[in-house]
């Protein structure tokens, strides 16, 4: 990776994580009478932009951040009750709003969803006698973590498939050892923020039980996943023995997560969080900004989701016409509002384009980072969130054309 520093990232790869910044910082340390940075120039041009497919909440200010908080808390908590200690009131309604959302008994509210992942899986691994984790090679506690599951936790997880799409169920019933628990990343992100389809990964999850594991979901992401699978919130989640979700990346929330399942898992949970430091003495301007986006939000992620999907014909077809030998958009039909470009070009060539397009002409087609997938192979994520609705296919394939000429590609 070209930076890897804080990935667990808010909706796209670059300044939040994920994927990093062509050239990122440089040489961070030299003088302040550089010029900016391409990660500078990428911020500031994505503030200044008339025009962009998505513009994260987290890119703001700390005045913008404290207004937006400001306008959109009355409507989602009486502001006159008490503030909550250590994860009362403001955050126990979050825990059961989000419990009814997913159909699951009970629900704690955690700091980061890498804690909540490693108290779930941890408790399972007491329940079953077996600290086997299977999961994706791609999946956020082996790309993301720092080996937390194994270092911190004391789980030893075993890869099911290095395959840049989802487990199967015959992976699943076939893999050479015993598991005690099944961990699917839905979407997964890495791989392009791919989802099984419904019978797919409803033949995942049967495959586990027939061997007697249990199932946890990292739904950091799930909740725009019910267009793909067809099915509400309740009936995915309920495949699952326990599902973690996360509030900054796709609701626009300040951060945190909750973990839900049954109530015994649930309560041995919060333990774990105290163990961990999780039990923090207010959090309620995070509790209020993850109901927020669950009322705002949440509602219109299949909107997202539609029009990603014309987004992304759009631009496959702008960067074919405008003659780019080899391109591609992964997958071609989003499974999500999130979805993967790859250029044949250097990954600092494609960022430079990129921000030089937004300076330019105040249209920023890609706002997150490009990393190397390979030799003169760029690829990035793009998000398609209520700042793209109002972009026609005309407008994406134009914005195509005119990032395209911008690329100098490297000559045979």
């Amino acid at each position: 990776m070209t930076d890897t520093a804080g990935q667990d990232g808010a909706g796209g790869f670059g300044d939040a994580g994920g994927f990093g910044d062509a050239g990122g910082f440089g040489d961070a340390g030299q003088g302040a009478c550089e010029e900016p940075s391409l990660r500078e120039r990428r911020a500031a041009a994505q503030r200044g932009a008339r025009r962009v497919l998505s513009r994260a909440g987290w890119r703001g200010t700390l005045r913008e951040r404290l207004a937006h908080l400001q306008e959109a808390a009355p409507g989602v908590y009486d502001l006159d009750e008490p503030a909550d200690v250590y994860g009362d009131r403001v955050v126990a309604a979050l825990e059961e709003r989000v419990a009814a959302l997913l159909g699951m008994e009970s629900a704690a509210f955690f700091p980061t969803g890498t804690m909540a992942q490693q108290v779930a899986l941890r408790c399972w691994a007491a329940r079953t006698g077996n600290p086997v984790v299977a999961l994706h090679s791609l999946a956020h506690p082996e790309r993301h973590e720092r080996h937390a599951l194994s270092q911190v936790a004391g789980l030893r997880p075993v890869i099911l498939t290095t395959e840049h799409r989802p487990p199967t169920a015959a992976e699943v019933a076939e893999f050479p050892e015993p598991f005690g628990t099944l961990m699917l990343e839905l979407p997964l992100r890495d791989a392009g923020f791919l989802l099984p389809t419904w019978e797919e990964l409803t033949a995942t999850v049967e495959a586990a039980r027939e061997r007697d594991a249990v199932v946890h979901f990292d739904g950091a992401r799930l909740w725009e996943s019910t267009v793909r699978l067809g099915r509400p919130l309740e009936e995915i989640a309920g495949l699952a023995d326990s599902v973690y979700v996360s509030f900054y990346k796709s609701l626009g929330g300040f951060g945190g997560a909750v973990l839900a399942g049954p109530t015994s898992l649930i309560e041995e949970a919060r333990t774990w969080r105290h163990r961990y430091g999780g039990n923090v003495f207010q959090q309620f301007p995070t509790a209020l900004s993850a109901l927020a986006g669950l009322d705002r939000e949440l509602p219109r992620l299949p909107e997202y989701v539609q029009h990603a999907r014309v987004v992304a014909t759009a631009l496959r077809e702008g960067l074919a016409s405008a003659g780019l030998p080899w391109s591609r958009v992964h997958p071609e039909e989003p499974h999500t509002h999130e979805f993967q470009v790859w250029l044949p070009c250097a990954p600092d060539t494609a960022a430079e384009a990129a921000v030089r397009q937004a300076e330019e002409t105040g249209t920023m087609l890609f706002a997150n980072g490009w990393d190397t997938a390979g030799p003169d192979l760029a690829v990035t994520e793009v998000t398609v969130a209520e700042a793209g609705l109002d972009w026609t296919a005309e407008d994406v394939k134009r914005a195509a054309v005119d990032f395209a000429e911008r690329v100098r590609l490297p000559r045979g």
